[in-house]
């Protein structure tokens, strides 16, 4: 892990302060419908979720009141967050489940993983994504020029958006906005509607 310190202060500042969050509720209810509408246009399965690095439980809080019937299991690395947001505690750099699901959420998450351990990552990731991944990962550019300093947590590892591609591919076909399919889930998609 790079040298963020996932604990109650992390936690405040990142997530619970309206003045210092780059997401709330009101913006991951949005991605969460987009999403699982994006699944629903392609007539793709949408029965289990995993999300890896949960968070305080934003996606999982938005699946509970609008798509109960999904299953959702959430982990997190941190023991902070497991005690508090109910996750199970589990490092994505050496945990694999033993199932796979039809979309796996990983938000935030491999920026903070050194390079071994964020390939190693998305080894697990590809093990266990039956249909599609979600992801966010912001490379060096978006350090340099997306990212709002005050609100992102910028102690992590930058690296390139083909350094993030190239192993990614291995499993998974790029659809954008951090949709990705996985290679053998037997989906077909429009030209266009791949990257």
């Amino acid at each position: 892990m790079a040298s963020a310190s996932f604990d109650a202060t992390y936690y405040g500042t990142y997530y619970g302060s309206a003045r210092t969050r780059v997401h709330g509720p009101k913006e991951i209810a949005r991605l969460c419908r987009a999403v699982s509408s994006l699944l629903e246009w392609w007539g793709a399965p949408l029965e289990t979720v995993l999300d890896v690095g949960a968070g305080v439980g934003l996606w999982r809080d938005w699946f509970k009141k609008h798509r109960p019937d999904v299953a959702y299991r959430t982990t997190e690395v941190s023991p902070y967050a497991c005690a508090e947001y109910g996750h199970e505690l589990r490092d994505i750099t050496q945990w694999r489940a033993g199932t796979t699901f039809d979309l796996v959420v990983c938000q935030g998450v491999l920026p903070y993983l050194d390079d071994a351990g964020c390939a190693q990552a998305i080894e697990n990731l590809g093990a266990m994504t039956a249909g599609f991944l979600y992801l966010e990962a912001i490379t060096k550019r978006d350090l340099r020029e997306v990212v709002d300093n005050a609100l992102t947590d910028t102690r992590v590892h930058g690296r390139t958006a083909a350094w993030y591609r190239t192993r990614l591919a291995k499993h998974y076909t790029e659809l954008g906005c951090g949709l990705w399919s996985k290679k053998d889930a037997s989906m077909l998609f429009y030209e266009l509607e791949r990257r």
